[in-house]
């Protein structure tokens, strides 16, 4: 069946990074686009970045500059590398894949940063 696996998440300092991972399993990942979104404390989920098939990537203008995202496809596997963490990157953080009609969700990892 299909899987999204997310990892990496934790409590980090402002100023920190930590890299997420979200294991692909079900389908075809190369197939796919990729997609991080997060939902912090209160609101509603919104997107973070993107990579598609061909390898385009976009972010939300509040990550451009700090976030990377980026997808192995022999590891079925997206990234999503965060540098200089703000307070206000605190949410759950989840990976999506899409190839329309089909929508997957992964179970999402807390990312917290405070000192």
């Amino acid at each position: 069946q299909v899987q999204l696996v997310e990892s990496g998440g934790g409590l980090v300092q402002p100023g920190g990074s930590l890299r997420l991972s979200c294991a692909a399993s079900g389908f075809t990942f190369s197939s796919y686009t990729m997609n991080w979104y997060r939902q912090p404390p209160g609101k509603e989920r919104e997107l973070v970045a993107t990579a598609t098939i061909g390898g385009t990537t976009n972010y939300a203008d509040s990550v451009k500059g700090r976030f990377t995202i980026s997808r192995d496809n022999a590891k079925n596997t997206v990234y999503l590398q965060m540098n200089n963490l703000k307070t206000e990157d605190t949410a759950v953080y989840y990976c999506r894949s899409i190839r329309w009609p089909n929508i997957y969700w992964g179970q999402g990892t807390q990312v917290t940063v405070s000192s």
